[in-house]
């Protein structure tokens, strides 16, 4: 397990412009990936499969509905066979939405940053300081979070609560 501070953000037309200053600060830029994220039914926190290039991870996490810095725990395991797991945890569990995206993910040390364009929602932003061996600190990982909303000009009104999936459901 590991804890992650993270802001998710609407995006308008300041993509471009997070993308330029992201540059300038020369984050490693991981590159773009297709990123299709299964959420499946579960009593306790979220449980999702995401299916990408770049990234392919089984993820249980709890976090709060809340717009600004949110903490998460979260739990990663990484599966050699995504598709057979996929089919499995529907079988299993039954598929509560699907989430399609596709992500830019770029890292400055320990924060990582997402350009997402997500099917049927627009573009995003997010911002997640990540704690992968407790080393840094909640209140460090919400000071860099805050840096970088500053720094990007974020608007409070433009912070989101809810995840991608939930903004599905609601649809």
């Amino acid at each position: 397990m590991h804890l992650n501070i993270e802001i998710k953000a609407r995006c308008k037309q300041q993509q471009e412009a997070i993308r330029q200053l992201l540059i300038e600060r020369n984050a490693d830029f991981r590159g773009t990936d297709h990123q299709i994220d299964t959420y499946f039914q579960v009593a306790n926190g979220r449980l999702k499969l995401r299916e990408g290039n770049i990234e392919n991870n089984l993820i249980h996490y709890q976090r709060p509905d809340q717009a600004g810095p949110k903490t998460s725990e979260v739990h990663l395991y990484k599966p050699t066979d995504s598709e057979s797991l996929r089919v499995l945890l529907q079988t299993a569990l039954g598929v509560k939405v699907v989430v399609d995206k596709q992500r830019e993910i770029y890292f400055l040390d320990n924060v990582k940053f997402h350009l997402d364009t997500v099917k049927e929602l627009g573009t995003f932003v997010e911002i997640e300081a990540i704690d992968a061996d407790g080393s840094i600190g909640a209140e460090r990982l919400h000071e860099q979070c805050q840096f970088y909303l500053d720094l990007f000009a974020i608007a409070e009104e433009d912070l989101l609560q809810n995840s991608y999936s939930d903004m599905l459901l609601e649809k």
